[in-house]
């Protein structure tokens, strides 16, 4: 699942104490081709318990650990049709359970708007389609906090 360009949102909700709730969607923006021959599109999605902390005035750290699911849509160009008046099947999914951990530090560069680098690794329970259950993904995100 490596390489390329992941959009994902985020929605995060953290109470005074500085513990939360994170909820995150990713996903590859093209197919990708798995051993040379199979157009596949990834799909992360997951839950998580957030803490967050204070480094300084502008700078925040956001840590989090969840769970959640990755789907796996594989394309077939040539449909499945078996049936001549049922149409074709195009593609086939496969979802798995996924574990996930993941940090990131929000720098506030004016008012409420932050730019986050960040790093999350996923550990996909009987990924059996891929060489390893483990996934990697890091990336920057741009947002905006309400609230305190």
């Amino acid at each position: 699942l490596r390489g390329g360009v992941y959009p994902s949102a985020t929605l995060q909700y953290l109470s005074p104490r500085r513990l939360g709730l994170n909820a995150e969607f990713a996903f590859r923006d093209k197919r990708a081709i798995y051993n040379g021959f199979q157009p596949y599109r990834p799909f992360l999605y997951d839950v998580n318990a957030v803490y967050a902390t204070r480094f300084a005035d502008q700078i925040s750290g956001d840590f989090m650990a969840g769970v959640g699911g990755q789907t796996v849509l594989f394309y077939n160009e040539f449909g499945n049709c078996a049936l001549p008046s049922g149409g074709c099947i195009t593609h086939l999914n496969s979802t798995h359970l996924l574990f996930h951990a993941g940090a990131g530090v929000r720098y506030y560069f004016w008012r409420n708007f932050f730019a986050r680098p960040e790093a999350h690794w996923y550990y996909v329970v009987n990924n059996t389609q891929f060489h390893s259950n483990n996934l990697f993904r890091v990336g920057i995100s741009v947002g905006h906090t309400w609230g305190r």
